[in-house]
């Protein structure tokens, strides 16, 4: 008799746990898209190196842009679904989520960002790992990745929301010639 109960109590819990897994790849359990709360995060290592998340409104960087496409579906560091066709961004320090305004450097184009993930954490001077959608609207899908300007923003609340429904900002202007020299000038000085 025992061992019927036994038995019986092993197939529930087999169901329950195979219920919770079926529930848990559902996609039912993904945090809301929203800008509060921001999360900073306690510093965190990854293959070998040590990152620590900071909120810096001065923050401006040059560097190298990359994308990725094909985790859509995963779940983005602040917990949110990661959908590969919205125009979003990994950084590994900013709060998340934040606002960028990314510059490439080999046209001037300039489009707002919304960074809700962490990364990257591979390749040479890479600042920045844009979704499929950011790069496709900054023109450096074809290319895989491109010299770019990162700058914390505060963008107005009609562009947040764009982002926060995966469409794109309004429209920035290009930069000029003479402030595009001047970057890339900068890159080469830096050895980039």
């Amino acid at each position: 008799m025992t061992t019927g109960r036994t038995g019986r109590a092993k197939g529930i819990i087999s169901a329950l746990t195979c219920a919770l897994l079926l529930s848990a790849c559902g996609g039912g359990n993904f945090r809301p898209v929203r800008d509060t709360p921001v999360k900073i995060g306690p510093p965190y290592k990854v293959r070998g190196t040590i990152y620590v998340p900071v909120a810096d409104p001065s923050y401006d960087m040059l560097g190298y842009a990359s994308w990725y496409g094909s985790e859509s579906g995963n779940r983005t560091a602040n917990g949110e679904q990661f959908r590969a066709k919205w125009v979003t961004a990994a950084h590994a320090t900013l709060p998340l989520p934040s606002y960028v305004e990314v510059t490439a450097i080999n046209t001037g184009k300039t489009i707002l960002v919304r960074v809700n993930d962490r990364g990257p954490f591979a390749g040479q001077g890479r600042i920045i790992d844009l979704s499929r959608g950011a790069a496709d609207e900054l023109g450096i899908r074809a290319q895989g990745h491109a010299p770019v300007r990162v700058r914390f923003v505060d963008p107005p609340e009609k562009d947040k929301a764009r982002l926060r429904k995966g469409q794109p900002a309004s429209g920035r202007p290009r930069l000029s010639d003479r402030a595009l020299a001047r970057l890339r000038d900068q890159m080469r000085a830096a050895g980039m």
